[in-house]
């Protein structure tokens, strides 16, 4: 079964500071030795809310708001991963998905690339990727979306594959499957879905297959280890993809 392990942003990040080279090495080691294995799946780190953007739709509105700025809604349905030339061509993508939806949020927030890191010199011109998540709302909690946003949002997204913007997508089952991780000093407290809300930004995520939660539990132990052992983690399962 696979499982998102979900980090929140925390004051460093959201600073713009660049992790420690100890925290970096041992990420890698994690993330590698599960790589090696075969159980992972997908994964990446988001940087500061300065670096990300908000879009809101309202009563046939679009409002779009440049970061920084705080958590509000931040509890995800869906993400997609996008490979784009400027923000503002990922920006006219999420709208469109948006308007689909009616009513509700999308936060695009760039993936940080090696050299964001320090690991390397940045190459000239690199690819922007941005990762588009779509925020939870009473019919994705439900799992009651429409045949018609489904037809339409599946359209859409075999739009943005064709055209080389959608690299891959995950979409999770709703968050009454999940449970959320709140480590204090490494002292682990565990709650039960469903979540009305997350208000704290998503900083990362590793998507990995594993035998069930009691294994994604174990594994985020560590995960929150490497990541200082204070902070919060949610554990979404992932949903089957839509039919095309």
């Amino acid at each position: 079964m696979r499982f998102m392990i979900m980090h929140k942003n925390d004051p460093h990040t959201e600073a713009g500071e660049r992790p420690p080279k100890d925290l970096v090495e041992k990420m890698g080691q994690f993330i590698g030795g599960h790589a090696q294995a075969g159980r992972l799946i997908d994964g990446a780190g988001l940087g500061a809310s300065q670096t990300r953007t908000r879009l809101t739709f309202r009563a046939g509105t679009c409002t779009v708001k440049h970061g920084p700025y705080r958590g509000e809604h931040e509890l995800p349905a869906a993400l997609l991963l996008l490979k784009v030339k400027t923000r503002d061509e990922a920006i006219d993508w999420a709208e469109r998905y948006g308007k689909i939806l009616g009513t509700g949020e999308i936060e695009l927030g760039k993936v940080n690339e090696p050299w964001d890191i320090g690991l390397m010199p940045a190459p000239e011109n690199p690819p922007l990727q941005i990762l588009l998540i779509e925020k939870a709302d009473q019919a994705s909690e439900a799992g009651a979306r429409s045949s018609q946003q489904k037809a339409a949002l599946t359209r859409l997204r075999s739009e943005m594959t064709k055209a080389g913007v959608l690299i891959r997508e995950t979409q999770l089952q709703p968050s009454a499957k999940a449970k959320r991780l709140v480590f204090t000093n490494h002292d682990l407290k565990i709650s039960d879905g469903p979540f009305s809300e997350s208000k704290e930004l998503i900083g990362g995520f590793a998507v990995l297959e594993l035998s069930g939660m009691e294994e994604a539990i174990a594994l985020s132990r560590s995960y929150a280890a490497i990541l200082g052992g204070t902070l919060e983690v949610d554990i979404r399962p992932l949903a089957a993809p839509e039919a095309a």
